[in-house]
């Protein structure tokens, strides 16, 4: 049965908000579709000014290869770290949009902003969102766990109870089932203290908390503990 003219034009309609809001997340200020070749294939050579921590955790292992137009991330057995892949991403409200496939039921993907230079908390840590086949995570990192003064009594195993009480206000987990080997378009957006998580256009979480309001994201890291494939990553800054 074909749709009358009349029929077509509100389908078509229903469409125009989706493209009027798809990039309205502000400047695009990076983006990237991996369709390009490597030179070798011994080491990381990811290319378009992405950095990995290969060299330093995993005695120089490739862990990042250009595949089919695709970043494919992938723990080396020689590494004493999860697989860090970073990127320039300097804002204060912002954005990231990737496509990612996770292969095995215990991947999971993070997206962790830093600002190397804010000395006040471990390796520039300021806020995160984790998203695996079970769950996503989203955490203030700043005034939570890499906090230079909580993340010093956690190695010491001296937390206090008021910390560890502390520490359970700082992230937000919610259940969120995903398919392995199954393609997903995520969305991160970051505006004042609020982190909000969306995949394939729905919200699955929403987190707020002083940290994430961090005035100088400086740089996007990619948290791998295992694998991702990832593609057409967008970077957004609205402030």
């Amino acid at each position: 049965m074909k749709n009358s003219p009349k029929t077509a034009f509100f389908l078509a309609l229903a469409f125009v908000p989706a493209l009027i809001f798809a990039d309205d997340h502000g400047e695009v200020i990076f983006e990237d579709d991996f369709e390009r070749s490597e030179s070798q294939e011994k080491s990381d050579e990811p290319g378009n000014d992405w950095s990995t921590n290969s060299k330093s955790r995993a005695q120089g292992e490739k862990q990042v290869d250009l595949k089919d137009g695709t970043m494919r991330i992938f723990l080396s057995p020689k590494a004493d770290h999860a697989v860090s892949v970073t990127h320039p991403a300097e804002f204060q409200d912002g954005a990231v949009g990737v496509k990612f496939m996770l292969e095995d039921a215990k991947d999971s993907i993070g997206l962790n902003f830093a600002d190397l230079k804010f000395k006040e908390v471990h390796a520039g840590h300021l806020c995160a969102a984790r998203i695996s086949t079970f769950d996503v995570k989203l955490q203030d990192l700043k005034t939570g766990r890499m906090a230079k003064a909580v993340r010093d009594a956690s190695k010491a195993k001296t937390l206090t109870a008021d910390q560890k009480k502390m520490l359970k206000t700082k992230e937000k987990g919610v259940k969120n089932k995903l398919e392995t080997g199954k393609w997903y378009d995520l969305l991160c957006v970051i505006k004042g203290d609020t982190m909000t998580v969306s995949i394939d256009g729905k919200e699955i979480s929403s987190f707020s908390s002083e940290g994430i309001a961090h005035p100088t994201k400086r740089t996007l890291r990619l948290s791998i503990p295992k694998n991702v494939v990832i593609d057409d990553l967008k970077i957004w800054k609205s402030k």
